[in-house]
């Protein structure tokens, strides 16, 4: 699994190559933690169109995120899920608290 991050204006974007479960979950989690601190980070956009699998650790780290921020005044956004991310983030009821958008582009206009 391979993570990388971006800032623009006061907004991460996390790119997430890989699986994202609970071997590489701890380390993604403490990575984003660590740039939100910081990097004065309002807003999150995960960028997963290279994310190839999610399990219950992976959610954890989106929800958890989505709390700090949300803390914050901040908000969440994710951007290219594939099918299989997608169906678990709707049987999770994340897109309930995370808006899903088209591009990232549209996230970053809606931070």
């Amino acid at each position: 699994m391979q993570l990388k991050l971006e800032v623009e204006n006061n907004t991460l974007i996390v790119y997430i190559n890989g699986e994202l479960d609970h071997h590489s979950a701890e380390d993604v989690r403490e990575d984003i933690d660590t740039a939100i601190d910081s990097k004065n980070i309002k807003n999150i956009v995960f960028e997963l169109s290279n994310m190839k699998f999610m399990d219950s650790s992976g959610i954890g780290v989106v929800i958890g995120r989505y709390k700090k921020i949300s803390k914050l005044g901040g908000r969440v956004g994710v951007v290219n899920t594939n099918a299989h991310v997608d169906r678990i983030f709707q049987m999770a009821g994340i897109y309930k608290i995370i808006d899903k958008y088209s591009t990232k582009e549209k996230a970053l206009e809606n931070m």
